[in-house]
């Protein structure tokens, strides 16, 4: 991946995600996350009996932003994302825990599962490297 999408996406700590419901809508929600930069992978906890959890269930696919946990209105970033939730039993999901507490110990507290979701393209918006200037990642095919 891309070093300014690494550092930008380690230097945060909270995702909006959106699904699509049982009638085809539109649903978002946020979360905080760890990731898996070598892999491309994002983690995120979330309780099994939410909304988004059952919309996630039957239909994987997500799309999903993340910004400054600080905005500065003069300084553009942000990264527009594209991926799948994997199941548990994925490969990719097998450290998932271990990866997600380490960034959020208190979380172990709480209850939920920890999803996995394989990041498939990302565009990262960065004024300061140049006004309108955006860097596009996508996952290399098999």
């Amino acid at each position: 991946m891309n070093e300014n999408i690494d550092a930008f996406i380690q230097e945060h700590t909270c995702a909006s995600i959106a699904c699509i419901d049982a009638n085809g809508h539109p649903y978002c929600f946020s979360c905080f996350y760890a990731v898996d930069i070598k892999e491309g992978l994002l983690f995120f906890k979330s309780s099994l009996d939410t909304n988004h959890a059952a919309f996630l269930t039957s239909n994987p696919i997500i799309a999903g932003t993340i910004l400054p946990d600080k905005l500065n209105k003069l300084q553009v970033k942000g990264i527009q994302m594209e991926g799948i939730i994997l199941l548990q039993e994925d490969d990719l999901s097998k450290n998932a825990s271990k990866q997600y507490y380490k960034v959020h110990p208190m979380a172990m507290a709480m209850g939920g599962e920890i999803w996995t979701i394989k990041i498939n393209r990302i565009k990262y918006t960065d004024n300061t490297l140049g006004f309108g200037k955006k860097i596009i990642w996508e996952r290399p095919a098999n």
